[in-house]
Order: structure tokens, then sequence, then C-alpha cells
């Protein structure tokens, strides 16, 4: 069985977490506590030389890191059902929605990030949490004009795919921020949409076993 390192809320870890769930993979799911600094031990460094979470280890060893590069790889290795559309031009549409969120707001919210604007530049809690609320609401208003324009329950799609794997962890990261998703209604329908699909549940952050209140 492969083996998914990870952290029951980082966001990257939960789109594989789904994309597992959806391509009805079994993983063994080893915890790395981001909050105690397991990311930063020998152990994990061997793993991922970043020390970031997740990283996918097949069954021969191997190790994949990179949450979209994992999600392509079981994509390309578990072809039903598939993540990616065949059509070319749908599919540089959806990558490129998944990356606004993966490359551009992911990045500068997550945890090493907040720490560092807490401790460089005498932000506090309140402050980092602006920031993050900030980025994601930008990132928001783009991604809900595209998506208002494709008469589909999903993000341009009649099933969650690829993009919904990775919406689904940063709408839920948006509202720890305290981001009010009553200003982005499409998002909001997908994003209920899937919390009520048996894969989305089985991979939420609340149902991992590492979970803490």
């Amino acid at each position: 069985m492969m083996k998914l390192y990870g952290y029951w809320r980082s966001s990257a870890s939960y789109r594989v977490r789904i994309a597992l769930a959806l391509k009805g993979v079994e993983a063994e799911h080893i915890a790395v506590n981001l909050r105690e600094g397991e990311q930063k031990g020998g152990a994990h460094i061997s793993r991922n030389a970043q020390g970031f979470v997740p990283v996918l280890e097949l069954e021969d060893g191997t190790q994949l890191t990179q949450s979209l590069a994992i999600m392509d790889y079981l994509d390309a290795t578990f072809r039903e059902p598939a993540l990616m559309p065949a059509d070319a031009v749908l599919r540089s549409k959806i990558l490129a929605a998944s990356l606004t969120i993966a490359s551009d707001i992911s990045p500068i919210q997550n945890l090493s990030v907040l720490n560092y604007i807490k401790a460089e530049h005498g932000q506090d809690g309140e402050g980092a949490k602006k920031w993050a609320a900030h980025w994601i609401t930008q990132g928001f208003t783009a991604l809900e004009k595209t998506a208002q324009t494709y008469d589909t329950p999903y993000f341009m799609t009649h099933e969650p795919r690829f993009f919904e794997c990775c919406l689904v962890p940063q709408t839920y990261n948006a509202r720890r921020f305290g981001v009010d998703m009553d200003q982005f209604p499409k998002l909001k329908e997908i994003d209920a949409l899937c919390c009520e699909h048996p894969a989305f549940i089985k991979a939420a952050p609340g149902n991992q076993a590492d979970a803490t209140p």
C-alpha cells in the first residue's frame, strides 16, 4: 500500500486525500505534525528536502512531492474516474484555475509564511489573519468571475474533478481566516456540492486520525 505523509489541516495534503478518495485508491496516512515542527526533522527532510507535506510514497519506495504533481501522477496511473478532461483546451483552463489556488493563493497563507510575518514584521495573529484573507479574497474574486460564465454544477464540469480537489481545501481555509464566502456564490455552491460527496467527506480535515480541536 502507498503511504501518504501529511497533516490533517494542510490544504496541500487535503487536495491529495480528495484525489485518492475520488479514485478509490487506498493509502496509509502517516501524520507529520506541522505545529510541532516534525516537517523540519531529519526523517521528513529525507522525504522532501523542502520540509513540506504531502509526500506520497509508492509501494516501491519512490517518493513524490508537490500536491498537484501527485494528483497528476494519480490521474495518469489510475485512469477512472478521470480528474482531468480529455479536451486539451478545457484541461488547460481547469489547470490554470487550479494553479490560481495552488500557486497564487495558497503559498502566501501557509503556516510557514504566516509565522514569518508574525516574527519578522511584528504582526500579531489578527494581522496575519487579515493578510491571508486579503489574498484569498483577491484570488477567489477572479475565480468567481470565471465560474459564473459556465452553466455547470461544478467548475466547468458536471462532476468534481481536479479543480475541486484544490477549491474545497482553500474554501476550508477561507472560512478559518474569516473570508465571507457569500460574496462568491458560485464557488460557495460548488463547495457545498462537494462537501456532500463521499470522497470529500472521507478526506475532510476533521475526519483524519490526527485531527485536533
